[in-house]
């Protein structure tokens, strides 16, 4: 592999800052004394995070988020298993259409499906409660869940299934024996990254949580109108969840692939 030139590096640098200067920034005002984002700092202080898990509303926030988070990485990775797992067994007629479908709802912009969402929810009386939370974020992490397993089963030889058959195990023995290790590093990072997606996720969840609100939507309603130094704090934590989830996922797909 080519390395990379000075040029390279000097993108890559620029392009790292440009994407992690607000967030650093965000961290970095969390434990500033001052109330307003302003340079020169004032001292260093962990107030402000005190204060904002003090406040018995943000863990209610929290523990929603979790539950979520939780609920819809199980849910959505063993879909986007059975997807893939679909893809990569049979062959049938509209198999690309059946395709496309799976991988439709990320193209969709998130208005559009937090207003399609609260349309539906609301017909069947599911919507503003954590179920229905769920279901919305299903159908937005599903397909992140189907594309890791896809990329796993696609490095698999086809004939190992079938050689297991010819030995005299059953379709689900050798589902147990053979198709599940093999991809057990794709449905842990996964459920990594579902649920980080789960976690961070706010339009589709600010149409229907309603009262049961998440982290995110917590977030915009403590920031209208109002400039408070404990946004940063919780957002800090925030980022922390979802990046060490994302990394978990990152580390074991190349973890895997490098092995490979």
């Amino acid at each position: 592999m080519k390395a990379l030139s000075g040029l390279g590096w000097i993108y890559l640098l620029a392009l790292f800052t440009f994407i992690f200067a607000p967030i650093a920034a965000s961290v970095i005002f969390s434990f500033n004394s001052d109330r307003f984002p302003t340079l020169p700092l004032g001292s260093f202080t962990t107030d402000w995070y005190v204060r904002a898990f003090s406040r018995a509303e943000v863990w209610t926030a929290i523990g929603n988020s979790l539950i979520v988070a939780a609920v819809t990485s199980v849910v959505s990775t063993f879909i986007g298993f059975a997807t893939a797992y679909t893809d990569f067994r049979y062959g049938f007629k509209f198999k690309q259409a059946y395709l496309a479908l799976a991988l439709l709802p990320p193209t969709l912009p998130l208005v559009i499906m937090g207003l399609a969402m609260l349309a539906w929810l609301s017909q069947v009386g599911l919507s503003g409660t954590l179920t229905g939370i769920v279901i919305a974020h299903v159908v937005l992490a599903t397909p992140f869940a189907m594309a890791i397993c896809r990329l796993r089963l696609s490095q698999m030889d086809p004939s190992l299934e079938a050689a297991a058959w010819n030995l005299g195990a059953g379709q689900w023995a050798a589902m147990r024996h053979v198709i599940l290790p093999f991809c057990a590093p794709a449905i842990v990072s996964a459920l990594c990254l579902t649920a980080a997606v789960s976690f961070d996720e706010f339009i589709v969840a600010w149409f229907v949580s309603g009262l049961n609100r998440t982290v995110p939507v917590m977030i915009l309603e403590i920031l209208q109108g109002n400039v408070d130094p404990q946004i940063n704090a919780i957002g800090t934590v925030v980022f922390l969840t979802s990046m060490s989830l994302v990394i978990a996922a990152q580390v074991l797909i190349f973890r895997r692939r490098r092995d490979g």
